[in-house]
């Protein structure tokens, strides 16, 4: 893949990046609705590409083959011919795209910025102006310690936090939730695409991709007792952001089984990975299962031992809720390799 490299890349680089650090469809692309999630025989696909060579003979994971790795990932979500097809049936030319990262754990465990470069090289591919594409979280300070180079200029990616911009002044509501949401995601944003990362969290049992939506509102701490349930999932439940929502892709390449959300080395591991899916519900099930398998081989209980079951994906599948599946008989778990 490194062939396909282009001079977005370079702008990206230099512009955004801190330090040196399909599906065929007819004759007419049709871009996703958010509620449609590609499904095999009535399941939800979840696809965990890895590559073991991904850092090469480095600390640090390698652009090109993080770029294969998405593209490899991304083709068996979407049984897509080629790396294109997949964005092009999920964002539309003229639209405006937020890319909503995890920055919380500084470089140690926050998104990757390797990863988020492919995708938006990915998205200019299908279409979409780079001066319509943001990166963004909470705060731009946290993004910058994360690697990432806060930017607002014309005719390039965006990059910044909601510190910049602002909350709404009204609050939405659903069910127990009630906040204000980042103007990124009100004024900037007709596709949303979450890139959240696999990792433990103290209160909650795992953070991943349904637990990445609290970086939108102005209010989370609020949401935290009772292992934020069911406050993760009503906050999922925000027509602003289900109705943007249209992929989750999960950096599992340094993953974290204990100690979350902070980064604690000793805590870690490199997963090499990532973790592809349209169904958050689906996917942070998968990766909690990733991260109880992990404990186990590191010799600590499990979360229910420590009263720490994530109990808001449950809530996210009920009835009440539909944001996706937690029922194994109802996920196809696709597993594959890198080259």
């Amino acid at each position: 893949m490194r062939n396909e490299r282009t001079a977005s890349r370079r702008d990206f680089l230099r512009n955004c990046l801190a330090g040196a650090v399909g599906l065929a469809v007819a004759d007419q692309p049709v871009a996703l609705d958010a509620a449609e999630p590609v499904t095999s025989l009535g399941k939800s696909r979840v696809v965990i590409a890895q590559d073991a060579q991904m850092r090469g003979a480095g600390t640090g994971v390698d652009g090109g083959r993080v770029l294969s790795l998405l593209d490899h990932a991304m083709q068996r979500l979407f049984n897509a011919r080629d790396p294109i097809q997949p964005w092009i049936r999920m964002v539309r030319p003229g639209q405006m795209v937020a890319v909503k990262v995890n920055t919380l754990g500084g470089r140690g465990l926050s998104t990757n910025v390797q990863l988020v470069e492919a995708i938006c090289e990915r998205l200019q591919a299908a279409g979409i102006r780079a001066q319509d594409i943001v990166i963004w979280d909470r705060d731009s300070a946290e993004l910058e310690r994360a690697g990432f180079r806060v930017r607002t200029g014309a005719s390039q990616v965006q990059c910044f936090g909601t510190d910049r911009v602002g909350f709404e002044e009204d609050l939405v509501s659903y069910g127990s939730v009630g906040s204000r949401l980042s103007k990124i995601l009100t004024q900037r944003c007709d596709v949303l695409i979450n890139v959240p990362v696999l990792k433990d969290h103290d209160g909650a049992g795992v953070s991943i991709a349904l637990k990445n939506m609290y970086g939108v509102i102005h209010n989370p701490n609020k949401y935290h007792p009772n292992g934020c349930d069911p406050y993760v999932a009503d906050v999922n439940m925000l027509p602003e952001i289900r109705s943007r929502l249209r992929l989750h892709i999960c950096d599992a390449t340094t993953a974290c089984f204990e100690g979350g959300p902070a980064f604690k080395p000793q805590f870690a591991w490199q997963q090499n990975a990532l973790i592809i899916s349209q169904d958050p519900v689906a996917l942070d099930t998968i990766g909690w299962q990733t991260i109880e398998r992990k404990r186990a081989e590191k010799g600590l209980k499990t979360l229910a031992a420590e009263d720490r079951t994530p109990r808001y994906i449950a809530t996210a599948a009920d009835a009440d809720h539909q944001l996706g599946t937690n029922d194994p008989r109802r996920i196809e778990l696709v597993e594959t390799r890198g080259s």
